[in-house]
């Protein structure tokens, strides 16, 4: 379900992500940093940050050597790993609801939504490698910043330093009133039994 989500409204190939995504906390902010705006510029990754991953993933060695234990399966295969079905999926959904809401604006509307998608995705998700090691507070010893604001509108993930600091764990927050819509989530299906964390340990406030 979770892959089927993703492969609709990002095209991502999870174990490419989560292999740059590796990359990334093994060597933050250094020259072999796949999104550092220290050593690329807070600009460009701002702006080109979907690029910067693609090109890394891309590379023949990055997916190697940080998701082994990733390995596609037959659903990756025949499925996931084409991206520009995943989107056409997608967006063909997002045009057949919004018809059957409004009738005959439904295709532009759909259309629409997935334009707002599109960039609000993009955005939010460079914001979270530019502004998150940029601007904002670091309670803990590392270069990235935690903001509320980005928190807010990422689900959790503008609390970047918390994260960097432990970064196997699911929870982001640390006090109260810091927000962490995804930790809700998970702890949610938790309770359902859809969801096991690995350890308690790490993801205590």
């Amino acid at each position: 379900v979770c892959r089927f989500g993703l492969w609709i409204s990002t095209g991502m190939r999870p174990r490419e992500w989560a292999a740059v995504h590796r990359r990334h906390h093994a060597a933050t902010d250094t020259a072999d940093d796949p999104h550092s705006p220290v050593q690329a510029g807070f600009w460009r990754v701002q702006l080109t940050n979907a690029g910067m991953y693609r090109r890394v993933a891309r590379d023949g060695v990055t997916v190697e050597k940080y998701a082994r234990d990733l390995r596609p399966d037959r659903f990756d295969r025949f499925i996931f790993d084409h991206a520009w079905l995943g989107l056409g999926v997608g967006v063909t959904l997002l045009c057949v609801i919004f018809t059957a809401l409004f009738g005959p604006w439904g295709i532009a509307l759909g259309l629409l939504a997935a334009l707002v998608h599109a960039v609000g995705y993009l955005g939010l998700s460079g914001a979270v490698n530019a502004v998150g090691h940029t601007f904002g507070r670091r309670p803990n010893a590392n270069s990235a910043t935690n903001g509320w604001l980005l928190a807010l509108l990422t689900w959790g993930e503008g609390l970047h330093n918390n994260h960097h600091d432990l970064p196997t764990s699911a929870r982001f927050s640390r006090r109260w009133f810091q927000i962490d819509h995804a930790w809700w989530g998970i702890r949610m299906l938790t309770w359902v039994r859809l969801v096991r964390l690995r350890t308690m340990r790490a993801n205590r406030a």
